[in-house]
């Protein structure tokens, strides 16, 4: 039995002190009527609580811990970069290192920007779409999240769809009728936006791989459609890889379907677990950000010393060469996801229990339902009610997990064979709780 009495204190004074009793909405864990267990360390491919409980996590703090925690190179040059002074805000050596790092993985990039969240590298993207094509208006899709800046908490993804909230209180109607959504892998429903509003659209902004609505892929030939549409119409394509980035392979979702977007924004493990994100793209697009050209941001913190080596740590063991014949780290990592995935399936069809698993590279999730699930409205058809079930038993059981059906699991490097049979172990005994809870 799961004990939680600590982890229960610490919350309770937490929402004296913090809305909601946390920092981002979804660790409150409401989605999942429980309450969260506070973590304490964390090291490989396992979390501790202060309750004294070992998980085995696939969350990775949202995905950045692609090595796993505490990787030891990571943090032998964390703690060298700290002895050296923490910020300076300043220009280093280490900022163009990561710039190199990046770029070499992504033949699309030809100037990049570093910045401090994925919601930054977003916001930032689509001002410079805006001040580069002299257009206004912006294209996202129903369920793709994009961080929280204003013009993009429209039909958002992640906590919002989480819990029923399709936009925020405090975004403007002015702000707002600048953004068009329509659903996600819809052909049909884009090439129209597109054919009407073609001459006043900045960008069209998607998650080339969705992972705010649980993981959810694009349709054959789809990502291609959105490609040929801004060309057509003179518009920008913006890949928001924050997630998918070095994920769905190791040169993202671009390089896995054979598209190239005029900006791309990346976050998670291009910080190595610190606050690190990245927009960049087509030089003459990128020229014209600040101080090279007039749209402007800034950062104090941006390129941060101790950002910058985590990051940079973190790429050179993704990037490493492997040994002749065995496969690189991705690769790797994601035959180990494609493991878990099968083993999921098939104990739940042996359970009787239908559900979708996909797989994105080293990213999957995992809907209760019998139909396809290719976007927002199928994806919120699956019983959420099921999920709460088996996720409550797999937490039982050791095995940490998104706190929503929303969100996307991650897998790293440091997950081992027996951490698998483990969990595959757990999801039998949480596929039979659903079974019991869907006779009652």
């Amino acid at each position: 039995m799961l004990h939680l009495t600590k982890s229960a204190e610490a919350f309770a004074e937490a929402k004296n002190l913090m809305p909601g009793g946390v920092n981002s909405p979804v660790r409150s864990y409401r989605s999942v009527d429980c309450n969260p267990p506070f973590i304490a360390r964390a090291e490989g491919s396992h979390i501790y609580d202060i309750d004294g409980n070992e998980f085995i996590d696939y969350v990775g703090s949202w995905g950045p811990m692609v090595v796993g925690h505490a990787h030891p190179k990571v943090v032998a040059a964390l703690k060298a970069a700290a002895e050296r002074g923490t910020s300076y805000g300043a220009p280093t050596l280490l900022e163009s290192e990561l710039a190199r790092l990046v770029k070499s993985v992504y033949p699309s990039i030809e100037l990049v920007r570093m910045v401090n969240s994925g919601t930054e590298a977003t916001m930032s993207a689509l001002r410079l779409a805006r001040g580069f094509t002299n257009r206004d208006k912006i294209v996202k899709f129903i369920g793709c999240y994009h961080g929280h800046s204003d013009g993009l908490l429209v039909d958002a993804g992640s906590g919002l769809a989480t819990f029923g909230v399709p936009s925020s209180p405090g975004v403007t109607k002015a702000v707002a009728q600048d953004t068009i959504t329509v659903p996600y892998n819809d052909v049909d429903a884009v090439t129209a936006v597109m054919d009407k509003y073609g001459s006043e659209i900045a960008a069209i902004i998607v998650e080339p791989v969705a992972g705010n609505m649980g993981l959810v892929l694009p349709k054959q030939g789809y990502l291609d459609t959105l490609r040929k549409l801004t060309e057509k119409h003179g518009a920008l394509l913006i890949f928001d890889e924050v997630m998918c980035g070095f994920r769905a392979s190791l040169g993202g979702a671009q390089a896995a379907y054979g598209i190239k977007p005029d900006l791309t924004c990346l976050g998670k493990i291009i910080g190595g677990g610190l606050p690190v994100a990245a927009y960049g793209g087509r030089r003459d697009i990128m020229s014209f950000v600040s101080p090279a050209g007039p749209a402007y941001q800034a950062g104090t913190l941006s390129g941060n010393p101790l950002a910058m080596t985590a990051g940079i740590e973190t790429l050179k063991i993704l990037t490493e060469e492997p040994e002749p014949g065995e496969p690189d780290y991705t690769r790797k990592l994601s035959m180990k996801t494609k493991a878990v995935v099968q083993g999921l399936e098939s104990r739940a069809k042996a359970a009787g229990i239908p559900v979708q698993v996909h797989q994105a590279g080293s990213m999957f999730g995992l809907f209760f339902s019998e139909n396809e699930v290719y976007d927002y409205a199928t994806s919120a058809a699956a019983d959420q009610e099921a999920f709460k079930v088996w996720f409550r038993a797999m937490l039982e059981e050791g095995i940490y997990l998104a706190p929503s059906q929303f969100e996307t699991i991650f897998m790293s490097g440091a997950h081992t064979d027996e951490d698998i049979e483990k969990t595959l172990t757990a999801a039998e005994k949480g596929f039979a709780a659903v079974k019991q809870y869907r006779q009652k």
